[in-house]
């Protein structure tokens, strides 16, 4: 069981060269539950990747705290696992070797980081892959390894930062019903930060969106769908409206942030 809780968190950028301050996101307060698969929409540089690095501890906030199971977040912690957009395996290690790394840096024995590996990499469908080099596979199968090593840590909470963004959309489409059926499988609490409307709404038990820069949460939405989800959740009528009512949110957002910057 883990908890999170985001209470009044908030981050202002320094001016460059001596300018103006940049306040990137209003104070921000969300309790996540556990097992809470949470998506995260909003126009672009509204914060919602700044909220997700303050919660894996990469960034610190200006104001505010992070709680995890009644802890504050000070910092990186094995209890969080973050998955990013871009491809950030270590190029020079297979993937076993890959998934292996975070297990290395614990002090595992050498044949229980390999046992682990190994079930991940058969989760993932990569089995035969071990030993490839990233620069052997595809963009997708490229997020499966990075999937695979946040997971084989066996984190309380996972974070993601668009993971799919970059993958055409076939792939992107076979890598959220994998995502969906791994989460199911481990019950693992998950931030996942998106551009994509259909992708928030088929993922999440809740949909939470944030208004224009500076970002704040200007709306929270319970994905009454029921699991496990198949592509086909997407034809019906309630997706349709819950697609609609995300939209109408969104559409409001983004024509704010045009009108803001002229």
């Amino acid at each position: 069981m883990s908890t999170l809780s985001i209470q009044g968190v908030g981050r202002t950028f320094p001016g460059v060269n001596g300018g103006k301050p940049t306040l990137a996101l209003q104070p921000t307060s969300l309790d996540v539950a556990n097992n809470d698969f949470i998506t995260i929409l909003g126009p672009s540089g509204c914060g919602k990747s700044t909220l997700l690095r303050i919660v894996a501890g990469l960034d610190e906030p200006t104001v505010g705290q992070v709680l995890l199971d009644g802890q504050r977040v000070t910092g990186p912690g094995a209890d969080r696992g973050m998955v990013f957009q871009s491809y950030t395996l270590f190029p020079w290690l297979t993937v076993r070797q890959n998934i292996c790394f975070g297990l290395r840096e614990k002090g595992m024995a050498l044949a229980q980081q390999e046992e682990i590996a190994q079930r991940f990499i058969a989760e993932v469908g990569l089995t035969g892959f071990e030993s490839h080099f990233p620069k052997q596979l595809s963009g997708g199968m490229q997020q499966r390894v990075a999937l695979a090593r946040a997971l084989a840590n066996d984190p309380k909470i996972l974070l993601l930062d668009e993971p799919f963004g970059a993958l055409d959309n076939q792939t992107r489409l076979l890598m959220q019903e994998l995502l969906l059926s791994i989460w199911e499988l481990h019950k693992k609490t998950v931030l996942f930060v998106t551009h994509d409307i259909d992708e928030a709404i088929f993922m999440a038990s809740r949909c939470v969106v944030f208004s224009a820069r500076p970002g704040r949460i200007k709306s929270e939405l319970t994905i009454d769908l029921p699991y496990p989800r198949h592509y086909t959740v997407k034809t019906t009528p309630r997706f349709s409206e819950l697609k609609a009512l995300v939209t109408e949110d969104i559409r409001a957002e983004t024509l704010r942030a045009v009108l803001m910057e002229k």
